[in-house]
Parts: C-alpha cells; sequence; structure tokens
C-alpha cells in the first residue's frame, strides 16, 4: 500500500512538474499585418517558441491572404478568376465565370444567410452598394462636395438584386449572373467566413490556444495553455471612452461587432455609415452598433449586420430562435439590451 501510495505520488509530482514545465516555457506572441479585407489583421497565440509562434501565423496570413484575393469585387489578380471577374461584363453580358471551389462553398454559405436572416444580408446587393460606394468615396475625397446618393438611383438599382439570379453549378465549379446589370458584394460576409474557415483549417492540425482578429471578426481557436478562456472586449464607440462596453470569456467561439462609427463619410453635418438596409436603402439608423457571441465566425459576421438592420424586437425574436447564439444592442441613444443568455460570456476584466 506504502508502495502505490509512493508511485502516486511521484505520478503526481511528475504531472506538476510537467504542467509547470510547459507553462513556463509557452509564451505569448502577437503578429500584425494590414493586408487583408482593408483592416488590420492579429494573430496571437502561445507557442514554445518565436519560431513556432511564426510559423503558425505565417500559414494563418497565407490562408487569409488567399480568401482575400478570391473574395475582393475590387481587384483582379494574374492567373486568377474571383469575384472582381465574376462581376465583370463581356459584350453587355456576364459570362459563366469557373472559379475556386473556396468561391463557390462561399456562395452557398451566402445563400443559407440570405434565408436565415429573412433577406437582411444579400450578397447580390452589389448594385446599390456600390453607388453607396461611389458617393461615399467621392464624399470622404471631398468632404466639402459631398453628398447623398439620388434616392432614384438606389431604387433603380434595387431592382437587380435577385439572389435566385446567382447561378451555382457545383459540379462545374461555376458561377453566372443572369442579370447584366446585377453585381456581387460579399462585405456583409466575407471577413467573418474567410475567418472562420481558416480557424477550422487549423483546428484540424490540432492548433489551439489561438486569436485569430480580421477587423473586430475575433475567432479563438481554443482555450489558453493554462485552461482559462480569452478575455475580449467590445468596443466603446465614444469619443472619450476609456473601458470596453463588455468583456467577454471565450474558449473557441468567435465575437464580431457590426458598427457605425468606423466607415462613414458626412454630409451636412450628419454621418452616413455603410451599413445599407436592404429595405430604405439608407444606412440603418437603429444602433450603434451590434456584437454576436457565436462558434461560427462565418454566422456571426452576418447575423451582426442583419440585426443591424432590424429593430430590437425583430433581431432579438431572430437570435432567440438560434441554438448557441448570443448578443449585445447599442441604441444610438446609448442603451445598451442584451439577448437572454448573453450574460453567461461576461466576466471582468
Amino acid at each position: 500500500m506504502k508502495r502505490t501510495l509512493l508511485v502516486y505520488l511521484l505520478l503526481l509530482l511528475l504531472l506538476a512538474s510537467a504542467f509547470t514545465s510547459c507553462g513556463r516555457e509557452a509564451q505569448k506572441f502577437s503578429e500584425y499585418s494590414f493586408d487583408y479585407f482593408d483592416t488590420v489583421t492579429t494573430v496571437t497565440g502561445y507557442a514554445d517558441s518565436q519560431q513556432e509562434f511564426d510559423e503558425i501565423a505565417d500559414e494563418v496570413f497565407s490562408l487569409l491572404g488567399e480568401y482575400h484575393r478570391l473574395f475582393t469585387i475590387y481587384h483582379r489578380y494574374d492567373g486568377m478568376e474571383n469575384l472582381c471577374t465574376v462581376n465583370e461584363l463581356v459584350d453587355g453580358a456576364h459570362r459563366t465565370v469557373t472559379v475556386d471551389r473556396r468561391i463557390i462553398d462561399m456562395l452557398l454559405y451566402a445563400k443559407q444567410a440570405y434565408e436565415m436572416t429573412g433577406g437582411k444580408v444579400n450578397v447580390a446587393m452589389g448594385s446599390v452598394l456600390s453607388v453607396w460606394h461611389e458617393y461615399r468615396e467621392d464624399g470622404m475625397d471631398e468632404p466639402w462636395n459631398a453628398q447623398l446618393p439620388p434616392m432614384a438611383r438606389l431604387q433603380e438599382a434595387a431592382q437587380h438584386t435577385d439572389i435566385d439570379k446567382v447561378l451555382i453549378d457545383e459540379q462545374a465549379c461555376t458561377v453566372t449572373l443572369t442579370d447584366p446589370q446585377m453585381r456581387l458584394d460579399v462585405g456583409a460576409i466575407a471577413k467573418g467566413y474567410a475567418v472562420e474557415m481558416v480557424a477550422r483549417q487549423m483546428e484540424q492540425k490540432g492548433i489551439a490556444g489561438y486569436v485569430i482578429n480580421v477587423g473586430g471578426n475575433v475567432r479563438t481557436l481554443g482555450a489558453k495553455p493554462d485552461g482559462s478562456g480569452w478575455t475580449v472586449g467590445i468596443e466603446n464607440p465614444a469619443d472619450d471612452a476609456e473601458d470596453y462596453l463588455a468583456y467577454l470569456q471565450l474558449d473557441g467561439e468567435s465575437l464580431i461587432t457590426s458598427g457605425s462609427y468606423q466607415r462613414y463619410y458626412v454630409v451636412e453635418g450628419k454621418r452616413y455609415h455603410h451599413i445599407i438596409d436592404p429595405v430604405t436603402l439608407m444606412p440603418a439608423d437603429y444602433f450603434t452598433s451590434v456584437s454576436i457571441v457565436c462558434d461560427s465566425s462565418a454566422d456571426g459576421d452576418a447575423l451582426s449586420t442583419a440585426l443591424f438592420c432590424m429593430t430590437y424586437q425583430e433581431g432579438l425574436a431572430l437570435i432567440e430562435s438560434l441554438d448557441g447564439v448570443e448578443a449585445m444592442w447599442l441604441t444610438v441613444n446609448g442603451k445598451q439590451y442584451y439577448s437572454s443568455g448573453f450574460s453567461g460570456y461576461q466576466t471582468e476584466y
């Protein structure tokens, strides 16, 4: 019995020593990039050495770069068919384009997101969003001459947003836009979807103890090496704010926030942001920000945009109908609202 007890104590000591050693060796590293999805990307994680972390971070950045090039609607790349080339017209019509399977999968997901959000997230809204993009860019370049798009032009563009006219052939890996005046714009889902796909690829390789953050689309890959979750904050958009609106503890989940306070331009003293309500064709004005907590960064991106264009009651009903999804709303008057299970993620800093 004494021998058994001694062996048990020795095993405990060995395990404690191994855990302490791992805890001592694992260090926290971060790396930044400004190359993807027109925003800052941060990879943070624990590794035994800088070299080990760099190898993982470089792979994450490389994968994000591939998705960025595939999903952009603003740039062509030699030897690649991407969403920019899908949007192009040849002799007044869109051609059938053979694309990378990752574009097919993303567009199939986009159609699911359209159904999930009741049409509030529609990647076929590019004709409308391109008008807003044009006026926003001009207004930022020449703020003294900033103007709103004419409603008649927006309404005309809205006639070409039928997502059923995005034809996808999974077998042939082709995409065809059957309306010549239609354009795709995946800004509502591209970052979140890309982050989710990269995170899953890394998880399949057994990578844990990392966080990928692409412009506020945060995806955690497991917990920290000591088993504790990651503390992440929801930004307070107030100009004089020193604290975050809330702190959350995440272990494998995603946190995505859509807000009106980062991308906007000013016309006659009023801000007009980039999240366009598909019903009014104007920037939605219910909230300053909407944050989503869920497993999938792709779902979080889609839902944060959708809820931004809904009343609180409509958005709450949608969130409460979905398993494993919680939300926080910040109104334009500074009030905060929460879904029923949101407090389960909240923590002190």
